[in-house]
């Protein structure tokens, strides 16, 4: 697995989830609170993930150009952060839900659609010409990535925390303090059954 296709397999679970509150009954507050909560704690890890993993090695393997990029990424991740705040407090019932989620999920498709066509094709042909660090089982540079973002997926906090640092060593640090505090709050939320989760998926990828 990619760095590339790591982060795309987010982006789509994010829009599948997206589209099942839209066509959610108005009234069905139930799953409105689920799927909710289970955008919410995707949304949070992978945002957290991106910013410890994958803006670093933007700024290490493309120079001036991934400087920038990660600049312009972790400013759009702060107001995605802001906006997933807002939005993870309100109930399924409230009249801001909808337009709440719809401007969320506005800002969070401007940034999706900037990485998938722009920064991580440059990624991928920069790590392609470099050599693996681990130099174990195999695995190219892109592939170490891709399992270092699942892996620090594991151990990021589960709700939008727009007033963490979004830089390494701090954002890390901060998040091992935050992540346990949510996981434990999680296990009070309601979430989607695993059979509404593994149904067909209701995403069509970035227009």
């Amino acid at each position: 697995m990619s760095s590339s296709y790591a982060i795309t397999h987010d982006h789509r679970e994010l829009q599948d989830y997206y589209g099942r509150l839209m066509a959610l009954d108005e009234n069905d507050y139930d799953n409105k609170s689920r799927w909710q909560n289970q955008l919410t704690w995707e949304l949070a890890r992978h945002a957290v993930g991106e910013e410890i993993v994958l803006y670093p090695a933007y700024e290490k393997y493309l120079g001036a150009e991934g400087k920038k990029a990660a600049d312009k990424d972790r400013n759009s991740h702060q107001k995605t952060k802001e906006l997933l705040e807002y939005f993870q407090r309100l109930y399924p019932q409230s009249k801001e839900f909808k337009p709440s989620l719809v401007e969320l999920m506005e800002e969070l498709e401007k940034h999706m659609r900037s990485e998938e066509k722009d920064e991580l094709p440059m990624l991928e042909e920069a790590l392609a010409k470099t050599k693996p660090e681990s130099g174990i089982g195999g695995k190219s540079r892109s592939q170490e990535l891709a399992l270092s973002f699942s892996r620090t997926k594991m151990f990021v906090p589960t709700r939008g925390h727009p007033w963490m640092p979004n830089k390494p060593p701090y954002e890390t640090v901060l998040g091992l303090l935050a992540m346990p505090v949510d996981v434990l709050a999680d296990m009070f939320r309601k979430f989607p059954k695993e059979k509404q989760r593994t149904t067909e998926s209701l995403s069509g990828g970035l227009k």
